[in-house]
Protein backbone atom coordinates (compact mmCIF):
# COMPACT_ATOMS: atom_id res chain seq x y z
CA UNK A 1 0.00 0.00 0.00
CA UNK A 2 1.52 2.35 -1.59
CA UNK A 3 9.72 11.86 2.78
CA UNK A 4 11.13 18.83 3.95
CA UNK A 5 11.21 18.39 7.67
CA UNK A 6 10.10 15.96 10.34
CA UNK A 7 8.03 18.51 12.21
CA UNK A 8 5.23 15.97 12.49
CA UNK A 9 7.33 13.72 14.73
CA UNK A 10 5.87 13.00 18.15
CA UNK A 11 7.38 11.99 21.50
CA UNK A 12 8.69 8.44 21.48
CA UNK A 13 6.12 5.73 22.11
CA UNK A 14 3.09 8.03 21.73
CA UNK A 15 0.37 7.44 19.13
CA UNK A 16 -1.85 10.37 18.38
CA UNK A 17 -5.44 9.44 18.46
CA UNK A 18 -8.07 10.24 14.40
CA UNK A 19 -11.44 11.47 13.57
CA UNK A 20 -12.93 10.58 16.97
CA UNK A 21 -10.29 12.43 18.93
CA UNK A 22 -8.64 15.07 16.73
CA UNK A 23 -9.26 16.66 13.32
CA UNK A 24 -6.55 14.72 11.44
CA UNK A 25 -7.97 11.67 13.13
CA UNK A 26 -6.13 8.50 14.14
CA UNK A 27 -8.70 6.10 15.56
CA UNK A 28 -8.66 5.02 19.19
CA UNK A 29 -8.28 1.24 19.65
CA UNK A 30 -11.35 -0.59 20.92
CA UNK A 31 -12.54 -4.15 21.43
CA UNK A 32 -13.76 -4.69 17.86
CA UNK A 33 -12.16 -7.20 15.50
CA UNK A 34 -9.19 -8.54 17.42
CA UNK A 35 -6.94 -10.33 14.86
CA UNK A 36 -4.24 -12.24 16.72
CA UNK A 37 -5.38 -10.55 19.92
CA UNK A 38 -4.68 -7.04 18.62
CA UNK A 39 -7.37 -4.35 18.64
CA UNK A 40 -8.39 -2.86 15.33
CA UNK A 41 -9.17 0.81 15.98
CA UNK A 42 -12.93 1.33 15.59
CA UNK A 43 -13.19 -1.90 13.60
CA UNK A 44 -10.95 -0.72 10.77
CA UNK A 45 -8.17 -2.94 9.50
CA UNK A 46 -4.91 -1.43 8.27
CA UNK A 47 -6.02 -2.22 4.72
CA UNK A 48 -9.35 -0.40 5.09
CA UNK A 49 -10.31 1.73 2.09
CA UNK A 50 -7.76 0.32 -0.32
CA UNK A 51 -9.70 -2.44 -2.06
CA UNK A 52 -12.61 -0.32 -3.27
CA UNK A 53 -10.23 2.40 -4.48
CA UNK A 54 -7.68 0.08 -6.12
CA UNK A 55 -8.02 1.41 -9.68
CA UNK A 56 -7.88 5.05 -8.57
CA UNK A 57 -4.94 4.37 -6.28
CA UNK A 58 -3.08 2.61 -9.09
CA UNK A 59 -3.11 5.85 -11.09
CA UNK A 60 -1.74 7.75 -8.09
CA UNK A 61 0.92 5.15 -7.22
CA UNK A 62 2.17 4.75 -10.77
CA UNK A 63 2.29 8.53 -11.41
CA UNK A 64 5.60 8.72 -9.55
CA UNK A 65 8.54 6.41 -10.20
CA UNK A 66 10.44 4.08 -7.94
CA UNK A 67 13.53 6.27 -8.46
CA UNK A 68 11.66 9.41 -7.38
CA UNK A 69 10.20 7.83 -4.25
CA UNK A 70 13.47 6.20 -3.16
CA UNK A 71 15.98 8.71 -4.51
CA UNK A 72 17.58 9.41 -1.12
CA UNK A 73 17.87 5.69 -0.31
CA UNK A 74 19.00 4.08 -3.55
CA UNK A 75 22.67 4.17 -2.60
CA UNK A 76 21.84 2.02 0.44
CA UNK A 77 20.09 -0.73 -1.52
CA UNK A 78 22.17 -3.81 -2.42
CA UNK A 79 23.39 -4.42 -5.96
CA UNK A 80 21.56 -7.07 -7.98
CA UNK A 81 20.92 -9.87 -7.71
CA UNK A 82 19.75 -9.49 -4.12
CA UNK A 83 16.69 -11.19 -2.64
CA UNK A 84 14.06 -8.46 -2.15
CA UNK A 85 10.76 -8.46 -0.27
CA UNK A 86 8.32 -5.60 -0.85
CA UNK A 87 5.81 -5.62 2.03
CA UNK A 88 2.51 -3.91 1.26
CA UNK A 89 3.55 -3.81 -2.39
CA UNK A 90 0.35 -2.10 -3.55
CA UNK A 91 0.21 -2.13 -7.34
CA UNK A 92 3.80 -3.30 -7.68
CA UNK A 93 5.55 -0.13 -8.83
CA UNK A 94 8.60 -0.68 -6.62
CA UNK A 95 8.62 -4.47 -6.97
CA UNK A 96 8.55 -4.24 -10.77
CA UNK A 97 11.33 -1.64 -10.85
CA UNK A 98 13.57 -3.74 -8.61
CA UNK A 99 12.89 -6.86 -10.68
CA UNK A 100 13.81 -4.92 -13.82
CA UNK A 101 17.18 -4.14 -12.19
CA UNK A 102 17.84 -7.86 -11.84
CA UNK A 103 16.67 -8.60 -8.30
CA UNK A 104 14.50 -11.63 -7.49
CA UNK A 105 11.48 -9.96 -5.88
CA UNK A 106 8.60 -11.14 -3.71
CA UNK A 107 5.66 -8.72 -3.51
CA UNK A 108 3.48 -9.25 -0.43
CA UNK A 109 0.11 -7.50 -0.66
CA UNK A 110 -2.88 -8.41 1.54
CA UNK A 111 -5.50 -6.48 -0.47
CA UNK A 112 -6.66 -8.71 -3.34
CA UNK A 113 -7.86 -5.82 -5.51
CA UNK A 114 -4.46 -4.11 -5.37
CA UNK A 115 -2.70 -7.40 -6.04
CA UNK A 116 -4.85 -8.04 -9.10
CA UNK A 117 -4.18 -4.56 -10.48
CA UNK A 118 -0.45 -5.00 -9.88
CA UNK A 119 -0.34 -8.35 -11.63
CA UNK A 120 -2.14 -6.80 -14.61
CA UNK A 121 -0.07 -3.62 -14.81
CA UNK A 122 3.25 -5.44 -14.45
CA UNK A 123 2.45 -8.63 -16.32
CA UNK A 124 5.58 -10.25 -17.69
CA UNK A 125 7.80 -8.81 -14.95
CA UNK A 126 9.53 -11.42 -12.80
CA UNK A 127 7.76 -10.61 -9.52
CA UNK A 128 6.31 -13.33 -7.27
CA UNK A 129 3.09 -12.09 -5.69
CA UNK A 130 1.87 -13.48 -2.37
CA UNK A 131 -1.20 -12.74 -0.26
CA UNK A 132 0.40 -11.95 3.08
CA UNK A 133 0.45 -9.07 5.53
CA UNK A 134 1.80 -7.63 8.75
CA UNK A 135 2.13 -7.89 11.66
CA UNK A 136 2.90 -11.60 11.27
CA UNK A 137 3.41 -12.24 7.52
CA UNK A 138 2.54 -15.88 8.30
CA UNK A 139 3.14 -17.32 4.83
CA UNK A 140 6.58 -15.79 4.40
CA UNK A 141 7.60 -16.26 8.03
CA UNK A 142 6.89 -19.96 7.72
CA UNK A 143 8.66 -20.35 4.41
CA UNK A 144 12.23 -20.16 5.72
CA UNK A 145 13.09 -17.49 3.13
CA UNK A 146 15.48 -14.68 4.03
CA UNK A 147 15.93 -11.40 2.20
CA UNK A 148 18.79 -8.98 1.56
CA UNK A 149 16.40 -6.03 1.30
CA UNK A 150 12.93 -5.60 2.80
CA UNK A 151 10.90 -2.55 1.77
CA UNK A 152 7.89 -1.01 3.53
CA UNK A 153 6.76 1.98 1.51
CA UNK A 154 3.81 3.80 3.13
CA UNK A 155 2.95 0.77 5.28
CA UNK A 156 4.29 1.17 8.83
CA UNK A 157 1.85 3.92 9.85
CA UNK A 158 -1.09 1.54 9.30
CA UNK A 159 -0.02 -0.62 12.25
CA UNK A 160 -1.41 0.01 15.73
CA UNK A 161 0.91 0.39 18.72
CA UNK A 162 0.27 -3.22 19.78
CA UNK A 163 1.09 -4.50 16.30
CA UNK A 164 4.35 -2.66 15.72
CA UNK A 165 6.60 -4.70 18.07
CA UNK A 166 5.22 -7.92 16.58
CA UNK A 167 5.77 -6.57 13.07
CA UNK A 168 9.37 -5.58 13.84
CA UNK A 169 10.02 -9.09 15.19
CA UNK A 170 8.65 -10.47 11.92
CA UNK A 171 10.71 -8.18 9.70
CA UNK A 172 13.96 -8.79 11.61
CA UNK A 173 13.35 -12.52 11.30
CA UNK A 174 13.00 -12.26 7.51
CA UNK A 175 16.33 -10.48 6.99
CA UNK A 176 19.44 -12.34 5.91
CA UNK A 177 22.66 -11.53 7.81
CA UNK A 178 23.64 -8.00 6.80
CA UNK A 179 20.20 -7.49 5.26
CA UNK A 180 18.61 -4.06 5.14
CA UNK A 181 15.14 -2.83 6.08
CA UNK A 182 13.88 0.39 4.46
CA UNK A 183 10.72 2.17 5.61
CA UNK A 184 8.99 5.32 4.42
CA UNK A 185 6.40 6.51 6.93
CA UNK A 186 3.66 9.05 6.35
CA UNK A 187 2.75 11.88 8.74
CA UNK A 188 -0.24 14.19 8.52
CA UNK A 189 -3.98 14.12 7.86
CA UNK A 190 -5.63 10.71 7.53
CA UNK A 191 -7.87 10.18 4.47
CA UNK A 192 -11.50 9.31 5.29
CA UNK A 193 -12.10 5.60 5.78
CA UNK A 194 -8.44 4.77 6.37
CA UNK A 195 -6.56 3.68 9.48
CA UNK A 196 -3.26 5.44 10.14
CA UNK A 197 -1.18 6.43 13.15
CA UNK A 198 1.37 9.23 13.51
CA UNK A 199 4.31 6.99 14.47
CA UNK A 200 7.32 8.78 16.00
CA UNK A 201 10.56 7.85 14.21
CA UNK A 202 12.24 7.49 17.60
CA UNK A 203 9.87 4.67 18.49
CA UNK A 204 10.66 2.81 15.26
CA UNK A 205 14.40 3.28 15.77
CA UNK A 206 14.13 1.91 19.31
CA UNK A 207 12.08 -1.11 18.19
CA UNK A 208 14.62 -1.86 15.50
CA UNK A 209 17.63 -1.45 17.80
CA UNK A 210 16.14 -3.89 20.29
CA UNK A 211 16.15 -6.50 17.53
CA UNK A 212 19.72 -5.95 16.40
CA UNK A 213 18.93 -3.53 13.57
CA UNK A 214 21.35 -0.63 13.27
CA UNK A 215 20.14 2.72 11.91
CA UNK A 216 21.97 3.65 8.70
CA UNK A 217 19.83 6.52 7.46
CA UNK A 218 17.09 8.90 8.57
CA UNK A 219 15.66 11.72 6.49
CA UNK A 220 12.44 13.64 5.90
CA UNK A 221 10.77 15.04 2.82
CA UNK A 222 7.58 16.67 1.61
CA UNK A 223 4.85 14.78 -0.21
CA UNK A 224 5.52 14.01 -3.88
CA UNK A 225 1.82 14.38 -4.64
CA UNK A 226 1.66 17.82 -2.99
CA UNK A 227 -0.99 16.85 -0.42
CA UNK A 228 -1.47 19.55 2.21
CA UNK A 229 0.06 18.72 5.59
CA UNK A 230 1.56 15.41 4.47
CA UNK A 231 5.25 14.67 5.01
CA UNK A 232 7.38 11.53 5.10
CA UNK A 233 10.18 10.05 7.17
CA UNK A 234 12.58 7.55 5.60
CA UNK A 235 14.52 5.05 7.74
CA UNK A 236 17.01 2.38 6.70
CA UNK A 237 18.34 -0.27 9.09
CA UNK A 238 20.91 -3.05 8.77
CA UNK A 239 20.90 -6.38 10.58
CA UNK A 240 24.06 -7.25 12.48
Amino acid sequence: MNGASTAAEQPAGVDRPNSLDRPSGVDRPNSLDRPNGVDRPNGLAGTAGYGAAAEELAVQYESVTFAEVHRELLHLYPAPPAAVLDVGAGTGRDAAALAALGHPVVAAEPTPELRQVGERLHAGVAVRWVSDGLPGLPLLSGSGERFDLVLLTAVWMHLAAEERPVAMDTLAGLLAPGGRLALTVRHGPVPPGRRMFDVPPEETVALAAARGLRLLHRSGRSDLHGRAGVSWTALVFELG
